[in-house]
C-alpha cells in the first residue's frame, strides 16, 4: 500500500518539478506573428480485414464433422475524428468495431461499435519544449504510444505484450508526454484507471505509468547509429488493496528505412484476490521487419513467455510474413500481407495452434 502511494507521489512530484521549470520559458510563435487558432475537424478511418485457414487443431460443426475452421473477418473498424480547438487545445473521438458476445442480447453475434479513444489534449509547446501534451480521457496508454511508432503490424495482430494480456491499448485517465531535447528521446506518464479502456472501474485502485526512452546517439552523423533507442516502461496497479498488478518491459529498438527491429523484455506480478498467491510471469519477444524492396516488407517475429514461473506453463509464438505496401497517397497508406502464426506450449494436454492467413490494412 505505502508502495503505490510512493510511486504515485513521486510521479506527481516530477511533473509539478518539470511544469515548474518550463513554466517561465514561453516563447513567442514561430515567424513573429499569431499563432494559427483557426478550428478545424477530420475525419478518418482505419479498417484491419482478413481471411484465416486455421491449420491446427481441427474443431468440429455443429454434426460433429472434423473441420479446419476458417472465416472472413474486420478485426477492426475505426472512425477518427479529430479536431483542433485552438493552436493548444485538439480532441479525437475513435469509436471500434467489436463482436457481440453477451448470450443474452438480441445483438449477439452482430459486430457492434464501442467507444475506443475519447480524450481532450492541451499542446504545450509555448509553455515548454516543442511536442509536449498533457491528455485528459480514454487514450494510448504511454507504451502503445511508443511502440506503434515502429511496429507497423497491428493489422497482422497485436503486439507482443498486448496479446498476451499484460497489458491495454488505451485506458481512462491523464497524461503528460515531454519530449527530451535534440530529439534525444522522451518521457510519457499517465494516472489511468487500469481496468482498459473496454470495462468500467471496479474500485478505488488506480494506475501509475510512466515510459521513459532514450535515443543516445540522436546527433551522431551515421543514420544506423541515430536509430538505437532503449526504452523503459513501468506500470504500479493493484486488482484489490494489496493485489498485485504490475508491470515492467525493457526494449532495445532500432529503426530505419530499412529495417525495423526490436527485442523486448517483460516481467509481471499479479494477484486478483488475497485468498490467491501471486503469480510471476516473464517473457521476450524479438521481431524484424526488412524493407526488400519495390513497396514489399518481410516480417519475422518470435515471442516466448513463461505464465506462471511456479507452474512452469510455457508457450512459443512463431509469425512469419510478407507483406506489400502500396504506394502512399498524401496520408492514405494501405498494404497487403500473407503470413504464418502458430503457437506451441509446453503443457502436453494443449494442442499447437497453427493459422495462416491474408491480412488487409487500410487507414486514411
Amino acid at each position: 500500500m505505502t508502495c503505490r502511494v510512493d510511486v504515485a507521489t513521486a510521479v506527481c512530484a516530477g511533473v509539478m518539478a518539470l511544469w515548474a521549470g518550463t513554466a517561465g520559458a514561453q516563447t513567442a510563435p514561430t515567424g513573429g506573428g499569431p499563432p494559427d487558432d483557426t478550428p478545424a475537424i477530420r475525419l478518418g478511418t482505419t479498417i484491419f480485414t482478413d481471411y484465416s485457414y486455421t491449420a491446427s487443431p481441427e474443431t468440429t460443426d455443429a454434426d460433429g464433422n472434423a473441420i479446419h475452421a476458417s472465416a472472413f473477418n474486420v478485426a477492426r473498424a475505426y472512425l477518427n475524428l479529430t479536431g483542433q480547438i485552438s493552436h493548444v487545445v485538439a480532441f479525437r473521438v475513435t469509436p471500434d468495431v467489436v463482436r457481440e458476445t453477451g448470450p443474452g442480447s438480441s445483438l449477439n453475434g452482430s459486430l457492434t461499435f464501442r467507444l475506443k479513444y475519447a480524450y481532450a489534449q492541451f499542446d504545450l509547446d509555448d509553455w515548454m519544449a516543442t511536442g509536449s501534451y498533457a491528455r485528459l480521457g480514454i487514450q494510448q496508454t504511454p507504451y502503445l504510444d511508443f511502440i506503434e511508432s515502429i511496429y507497423r503490424y497491428r493489422f497482422q495482430g497485436t503486439t507482443f505484450v498486448e496479446r498476451e494480456g499484460y497489458f491495454a491499448s488505451a485506458d481512462a485517465g491523464a497524461s503528460l508526454r515531454y519530449p527530451l531535447p535534440s530529439n534525444y528521446g522522451d518521457i510519457h506518464v499517465g494516472y489511468y484507471n487500469g481496468e482498459n479502456y473496454n470495462t468500467a472501474e471496479a474500485n478505488d485502485q488506480k494506475a501509475t505509468m510512466i515510459r521513459g526512452t532514450i535515443r543516445p546517439l540522436a546527433q551522431s552523423a551515421s543514420p544506423v547509429l541515430r536509430g538505437i533507442r532503449a526504452t523503459g516502461f513501468y506500470q504500479a496497479d493493484h486488482y484489490i488493496q494489496d493485489g498485485d498488478r504490475t508491470r515492467a518491459i525493457g526494449v532495445l529498438s532500432f529503426d530505419h528505412p530499412r529495417v525495423n527491429a526490436a527485442l523486448e523484455f517483460i516481467r509481471g506480478r499479479d494477484r486478483s484476490t488475497t485468498a490467491t498467491a501471486t503469480a510471476e510471469t516473464h517473457g521476450f519477444g524479438l521481431w524484424a521487419t526488412p524493407a526488400l524492396g519495390r513497396g514489399w516488407e518481410a516480417l519475422a517475429r518470435w515471442d516466448h513467455v513463461i505464465d506462471d514461473e511456479a507452474a512452469d506453463a510455457e508457450r512459443d509464438r512463431t509469425i512469419v510474413g510478407l507483406a506489400y505496401w502500396f504506394k502512399r497517397q498524401g496520408s492514405v497508406s494501405s498494404a497487403l500481407m500473407f503470413d504464418y502464426d502458430g503457437q506451441r506450449f509446453s503443457t502436453a494436454s494443449i494442442p499447437k495452434q497453427q493459422k495462416v492467413a491474408v491480412h488487409a490494412l487500410l487507414t486514411y
